[in-house]
């Protein structure tokens, strides 16, 4: 229904903040994130993206500082347990980028920091996100370079959650480029992959 909402940001609060769009105040709960992002612009005009949640008993607007942070809270409502708040708070305690992190290397403990979220269903949401995130965030096959691509599709895929976390193909390719990929899972190799780049 909004894809976004801009106009002047009247109250940033903890939780939530309140943008004035041609005279009506509209109240988009948000996380720690996007607070934080727009906490030095009230009275400035400023752009949220949305996303219309909506129940039998309320309907609620919840509002993220850039597009990507709306499609990571779209993926984790996605998936089985975790509500519209149980999103929220993991996208307080983590920024898009460490939560693809998380979970493309398998780490449930840092999902599971986020208030309200136990280890079962951090563990659910590195499970149904894992190949979704591998997938729609990373980077076409068309665009892996040849020498990995040839290495087969566990190295691609490992190619693909490296880029998606940030690193550039030649870095991603070299760091994959010196480890020993033989009988290894795509989750293994993402992590050795990091280790290499973290020495660096």
């Amino acid at each position: 229904m909004f894809y976004y909402l801009e106009g002047k940001l009247s109250l940033p609060a903890p939780g939530f903040a309140v943008i004035d769009c041609g005279g009506v105040g509209y109240k988009l709960t948000v996380s720690a994130t996007t607070r934080q992002a727009v906490s030095t612009k009230a009275g400035s005009t400023v752009r949220l993206y949305t996303y219309l949640s909506v129940r039998e008993d309320a309907m609620e607007l919840f509002g993220f500082a850039t597009e990507e942070e709306e499609e990571a809270y779209e993926l984790l409502i996605s998936v089985s347990g975790v509500g519209p708040k149980a999103a929220v708070a993991i996208l307080s305690v983590m920024t898009v980028q460490s939560l693809q992190k998380a979970v493309l290397t398998g780490d449930a403990k840092s999902i599971a920091r986020a208030n309200g979220v136990g280890a079962k269903i951090a563990a659910r949401v590195v499970l149904e996100l894992k190949d979704r995130m591998a997938k729609t965030l990373g980077v076409s096959a068309d665009d892996l370079p040849d020498a990995v691509d040839e290495g087969g599709g566990n190295l691609n895929d490992a190619l693909n959650a490296l880029m998606v976390l940030g690193y550039t193909r030649s870095e991603a390719t070299g760091a994959l480029r010196k480890v020993a990929s033989a009988g290894k899972s795509t989750e293994e190799l993402i992590r050795d992959g990091l280790k290499m780049l973290s020495k660096a």
